[in-house]
């Protein structure tokens, strides 16, 4: 998340949020109250919306057609209340499905209840392109530590897709409770998409040719 958050009050004028969006390049802005406590956010749209007249040349109206009212001056007319948020515990898996079934494009994050900060999908997008090497570098130092084996393992990193192979030493306590763990592991390094850990083959023990005879 970005934890340095340009943010507005409910009293600042809607045009200086607007003008704060496109210095800034930002979607959308908390706003919050002397306490720093989440009470709205204000989209691009909610600035947009009423700001943009028509150009009478283009358009052929009747006069009394032709309203003039002014849009809402105040943040506060313009914001959305209802805003999502999470928390700064929340699982990023948890954040990426909110993103998509609910379309949003940057969801605040809350911590004790105040504004601790806020993340976007291009936030989310950035873990996802992490290069395969830095991905392998984290996940093997991340292996080697819980471990306490270095040397032992072999870590690969294709498009994301982790793979964690032993390469010597026996599994502690069983093979199939390391194998968990390890792919509980891999889903806690950024840029992983999936983690495979194969299991070992364990080739049979020779037949004693005169023992079976």
């Amino acid at each position: 998340m970005t934890r340095e958050v340009v943010t507005v009050g409910p009293d600042t004028s809607a045009k200086y949020a607007a003008e704060l969006m496109a210095d800034r390049g930002c979607a959308a802005l908390p706003v919050v109250d002397d306490d720093q406590r989440l009470v709205g956010i204000v989209a691009e749209a909610d600035v947009l919306r009423g700001r943009l007249p028509t150009d009478p040349r283009l358009h052929v109206r009747r006069e009394d057609d032709v309203a003039d009212e002014p849009p809402p001056l105040l943040v506060r007319g313009v914001m959305t209340a209802g805003v999502r948020s999470v928390d700064v515990a929340a699982d990023v898996a948890d954040l990426a499905r909110l993103f998509v079934e609910e379309k949003l494009r940057s969801v605040p994050v809350l911590e004790h209840g105040r504004l601790a900060g806020i993340v976007s999908r291009r936030d989310l997008l950035g873990a996802l392109v992490r290069p395969d090497d830095a991905i392998r570098h984290d996940l093997l130092r991340l292996v080697e530590g819980y471990s306490g084996e270095p040397g032992s393992w072999d870590v690969d990193v294709t498009e994301g897709v982790a793979t964690v192979r032993r390469t010597r030493g026996t599994p502690d306590p069983t093979a199939e409770s390391e194998r968990r763990t390890l792919r509980a592991l891999a889903h806690t390094v950024p840029g992983v998409v999936a983690a495979r850990v194969p299991a070992d083959v364990v080739a049979p023990p020779p037949v004693d040719a005169d023992a079976s005879a």
